[in-house]
């Protein structure tokens, strides 16, 4: 299983804003697009897609499946529904949104699901988001950590989730860091303003280059041509030890996402 390293979110992005934004993204060379059924944009990104040209086999296309539609009866035909807005027969990975205890869906029902998603080949691999360690190890336990193909997590130099990050690394499922720029706080920063002075890079570029650095996968978003060119740029920085070490110490729990009844209790 492979997660590409660098993608393009469109968390919060609808109607011309995210076709602009998947299209630019694609122009200056992006090649995974990240969207979600709950983010209301699918059939959007899929027009993008449609009309930038690109051909199908070179995109890595990521969809998370919403709260209603977890039971074994809804996520089969959720994610076909999702696959016609995105005008694809399948995404190359699939996630469970938020684990969303108490919703009356086990962790074993969805994630079987899943796995059922999969072997009709809706999506080539599949994974979780916003799971803590306790909902990931009842993610293993119901369908096999080799199965799982990442953890989507907010993360960001304020929110270095170090307990769930080390433990993800032990199972051997890949991190991808959403979230990364913690809504631009990151940018003003002067830490990370200094060391991107050092390197003549943005603060953009050296929160994004610290988290691929760290090895997870980023999926930042902008409705900027010039930032997500900008961004790619960060896969060039190599930032040193020092830099890196400067980094570790801005930790403060600085999550900016914890919605009421979806997220579990976190490590």
């Amino acid at each position: 299983m492979s997660i590409p390293a660098f993608g393009v979110g469109t968390f919060r992005l609808q109607g011309q804003v995210v076709i602009d934004s998947v299209r630019n993204a694609l122009d200056v060379g992006y090649r995974a697009i990240d969207t979600a059924q709950i983010y209301e944009n699918e059939a959007e990104v899929g027009q993008a897609i449609a009309e930038s040209g690109v051909a199908r086999e070179d995109l890595f296309l990521t969809t998370k499946i919403w709260v209603p539609n977890y039971a074994q009866d809804k996520l089969v035909p959720s994610l076909k529904a999702s696959l016609a807005k995105l005008r694809t027969d399948y995404v190359d990975l699939t996630l469970i949104h938020w684990p969303a205890p108490g919703n009356g869906v086990s962790v074993a029902e969805f994630m079987t699901a899943l796995a059922d998603a999969r072997a009709q080949g809706l999506t080539r691999q599949i994974g979780i988001s916003n799971f803590p360690i306790a909902e990931t190890r009842a993610a293993i336990a119901a369908v096999g950590r080799e199965q799982i193909a990442t953890n989507q997590i907010e993360l960001s130099p304020y929110l270095q989730n170090a307990a769930l990050t080390s433990f993800l690394k032990e199972q051997g499922i890949h991190v991808t860091s959403y979230m990364t720029l913690a809504y631009g706080k990151v940018l003003k920063d002067p830490v990370i303003g200094q060391i991107a002075e050092r390197h003549n890079a943005t603060p953009a570029q050296v929160a994004l280059a610290w988290a691929l650095q760290l090895g997870y996968s980023v999926i930042p978003s902008s409705t900027k041509r010039e930032n997500l060119a900008s961004n790619l740029l960060a896969q060039q920085l190599r930032l040193s030890d020092a830099d890196m070490a400067q980094i570790a110490t801005l930790e403060r729990n600085g999550r900016e996402v914890s919605p009421d009844g979806l997220a579990a209790a976190w490590d």
